[in-house]
Order: C-alpha cells, then structure tokens, then sequence
C-alpha cells in the first residue's frame, strides 16, 4: 500500500514538470520556425544551412528536393520567401520529433515573379545532440483564403 502510494504521488509530483517540458519544447519550436522564416526572407543561406538537417526534403508545388538543392534556390534567388504570414499554428510533440503546421499567406518571389498564395505548411524538426533540426518542410495549397 505505501509503495502504491508512494508511485501515486510520485506521478502526481513529476506531471506538471512534464508538460511544462513539453508546453517549453512546443514554445521553443514556434519561435525557431519564426525565426526560420526571417532567416529565409533575408535569404541568410548560413543559418538556414544549419538549420537544415543534411537529410531535410523540401516538397514544394513544383517538386521536392533534398538540402542542398533547397540552399541552392535560396541563394540565387529562384525562390525568394519574402514574407510568411503566419494565422495559425500548432505544435505536436512525438519523442524526439516536433510536427509545426502553419496555416499561412505567403508572399514570394519565383522566377522574378512575385506571387502570393494561402498554404498549410508542415514543418517536422528532430531533437539532436546539437538542438532542433528541420527535418522536413512541405507547402500544400490551400483552396481558399489562409486566414480561415
């Protein structure tokens, strides 16, 4: 009895330590994918690079590709995100593994050619030794307005 006790309180104790972690981890990934999206608007290939995990596919309208081809277009220019805003998000956190989606209005330049389109944007980043990794960003049109 006392060690069913004693497991009730100890659960009881370390819960809210817990989701404190999680609410702080779900913080911290928002604010990274914010500060992704000022890093790809002033097109800072170096950060991003970092960012990026060497693994990372990027699935856009027009394809998908791998790190370097992604760095690449943002560097030259072919894809300039000049400004994401965002109207939603929501974090999950899965172990190791944090899934962003971002309901926005995006505002880019391709191909010299400035477009603006309402996208769900899934971004899926792992927790490694040296900090989160941007696993994964995919674009999904969206109908009708982002704002919804």
């Amino acid at each position: 009895m006392k060690k069913a006790f004693l497991g009730f309180l100890l659960l009881f104790l370390i819960t809210p330590f817990l989701f404190a972690q999680e609410n702080n981890a779900q913080q911290e990934i928002i604010e990274l994918s914010k500060t992704k999206w000022q890093w790809m608007a002033e097109k800072d290939v170096d950060k991003l690079a970092d960012l990026f995990d060497d693994k990372a596919v990027f699935v856009h309208m027009g394809g998908s590709w791998g790190k370097e081809r992604e760095v690449d277009i943002i560097r030259s220019g072919g894809i300039w995100y000049k400004d994401a805003d965002i109207h939603e998000v929501s974090v999950e956190i899965i172990d190791n593994t944090a899934i962003l989606l971002n309901r926005i209005t995006l505002i880019a330049e391709v191909g010299g050619n400035e477009v603006t389109n309402p996208f769900e944007v899934t971004e899926v980043y792992i927790k490694k030794a040296e900090g989160w990794k941007l696993g994964s960003l995919s674009f999904t049109k969206l109908m009708g307005p982002a704002d919804r």
